[in-house]
């Protein structure tokens, strides 16, 4: 079963075929769990805690649905999930040891090499970049050189829309001193609609339950279009990479299999999230959240967690000529495709 704690709190195999990943999301044929079950067991067998940016929501409804659907079971690994708030803090988390593995955005992993830290990224959740900065048609935000001056909402200090806010700043020519940024929280359009911040840094996901609650005409700009970079990775410290291979092997193929259950079942993936996400009260928002995440596991078009090393390293590059980082990284040498299912 899934275990989910609180951040105070110290989560046969036959294989079904991988599955190509395309952007149309094409329906895919998966391997019943029950008849997986009657393999040979796994090999391995052991706890992972995975760091979450966010805690338990609908867009992963995957790694929530453990109970039900059992894919990290099926391959000898017990699921525990720490809650977050952003992907600095689940990178703090692993640090910390309280984790296993971080679910956290490219820029708080740069940010955290920057520092010294010893991590691995091991697996590419999100291939295509789902951040983007909102304001209210009156505000007149148009471009980035628009934001200056202004107060612009973050989910927090440590999480990926702050990152990607600071790389659409500085590709206008601003830095942070040019704006004031304020915490609101996930839901953070209430304080937009409110007149608390004249924009908000949010996410794909974040700005279609917005509308979805009465957010109306709005301009937005999307972080993709200046730094087009996967959203969101699998990272290990180095010491638990060198330890735990198989394990961490296991936890991937599980996670694999997860995705590639939600891509194939959103309509059932759905009516889980509305038994174990906290925002999952909605179904048919639920249902759109869920599209819109399997759309950005599959943007790249290639098979589930593989890299594009090229684009990671452009936007390592991206990030210390922009001043985020005073080190260069060989994106290379903290990126490990070993790890990934195979077929």
């Amino acid at each position: 079963m899934t275990i989910f704690e609180t951040p105070s709190m110290p989560p046969h195999p036959t294989r079904r075929a991988l599955l190509t990943a395309a952007a149309s999301l094409a329906a895919v044929s998966l391997a019943p769990l029950a008849a997986r079950a009657q393999g040979a067991q796994s090999a391995v067998s052991g706890k992972v805690t995975l760091a979450g940016w966010s805690k338990p929501i609908s867009e992963i409804t995957n790694l929530l649905a453990e109970p039900d659907k059992g894919f990290f079971k099926a391959q000898g690994v017990e699921l525990v999930y720490l809650p977050g708030a952003g992907g600095g803090d689940a990178i703090r988390n692993i640090l910390s040891g309280q984790a296993d593995v971080a679910f956290t955005d490219p820029g708080s992993f740069f940010m955290a090499l920057d520092k010294g830290e010893r991590l691995r990224a091991i697996y590419d959740i999100y291939p295509q970049n789902v951040f983007n900065v909102v304001s209210l048609k009156s505000a007149n935000i148009t471009r980035p050189a628009d934001l200056k001056g202004k107060r612009i909402g973050v989910y927090s200090l440590a999480s990926g829309t702050r990152q990607n806010l600071l790389v659409m700043l500085h590709q206008a020519g601003l830095t942070e001193a040019d704006v004031e940024i304020v915490v609101t929280g996930v839901l953070n359009f209430a304080p937009l609609l409110q007149g608390q911040v004249d924009a908000t840094a949010a996410t794909d996901t974040g700005l279609l339950v917005g509308r979805r609650r009465g957010l109306g005409e709005v301009n937005v700009m999307e972080v993709r279009d200046t730094l087009n970079v996967s959203s969101d990775l699998f990272v290990v410290r180095e010491a638990v990479y060198q330890q735990k291979q198989p394990l961490l092997r296991a936890f991937l193929r599980a996670y694999r299999d997860s995705a590639a259950w939600m891509i194939a079942q959103p309509e059932e993936a759905a009516t889980l999230a509305g038994k174990r996400a906290i925002d999952g009260t909605d179904r048919a928002i639920s249902l759109e959240v869920i599209r819109l995440r399997n759309a950005a596991s599959t943007a790249a078009g290639r098979p589930l967690g593989t890299f594009d090393l090229d684009s990671l390293q452009k936007a390592a590059d991206a990030y210390r000529a922009l001043g985020l980082i005073e080190k260069p990284i060989d994106i290379a040498a903290v990126v490990d495709t070993g790890l990934l299912p195979g077929d």
